[in-house]
């Protein structure tokens, strides 16, 4: 299962999606650094796609303008692995995919910097039904350990944010 190789235990991910149903609201995302990886540990759990609507794999620069909306100046002024970035990956996730919530990760996993980033910088973006916020986190390890740690970081905010 792919919720144990990023070790979050998959009663934590249930429970996450119970409140989603019990609210009666559905989420998507938009993932550059975890390259769906987030929507394939939400759909590790049965019974899912009630709460799930999808996602977007938006790995390349282009794609987070054409496929989620990012603004094109905003990627051209200040990279792809920007705290605006992950926003306006949220929001595109939730209006493209009609969801009530809308997460976006965008990061450096590494090993090298990225335009001038550091390898373990990692946005995340989630938009609601109350507005959209943004955190920002450093994580340490190497590649598979920051795209593991930052859906781990994701899922227990928004985790968070349900509350």
């Amino acid at each position: 299962m792919i919720v144990e190789q990023v070790g979050l235990p998959l009663s934590r991910v249930a429970a996450l999606l119970d409140v989603l149903r019990r609210r009666g609201e559905t989420v998507a995302t938009a993932e550059s650094l975890t390259a769906g990886l987030v929507a394939a540990v939400l759909t590790d759990v049965p019974g899912s796609s009630d709460v799930v609507r999808g996602g977007l794999i938006v790995y390349a620069t282009d794609l987070k303008a054409e496929l989620a909306g990012v603004d094109r100046e905003l990627l051209n002024t200040h990279g792809a692995v920007h705290p605006r970035v992950a926003e306006m990956l949220a929001e595109g996730a939730r209006q493209r995919c009609a969801a009530d919530w809308g997460i976006g990760l965008t990061g450096v996993a590494g090993p090298d910097p990225q335009d001038g980033v550091a390898p373990g910088t990692v946005h995340l973006g989630f938009a609601g039904p109350g507005g959209t916020t943004v955190r920002s986190v450093r994580l340490d390890g190497n590649r598979h350990e920051v795209r593991a740690a930052a859906v781990r970081v994701a899922l227990e905010h928004f985790a968070d944010l349900l509350r």
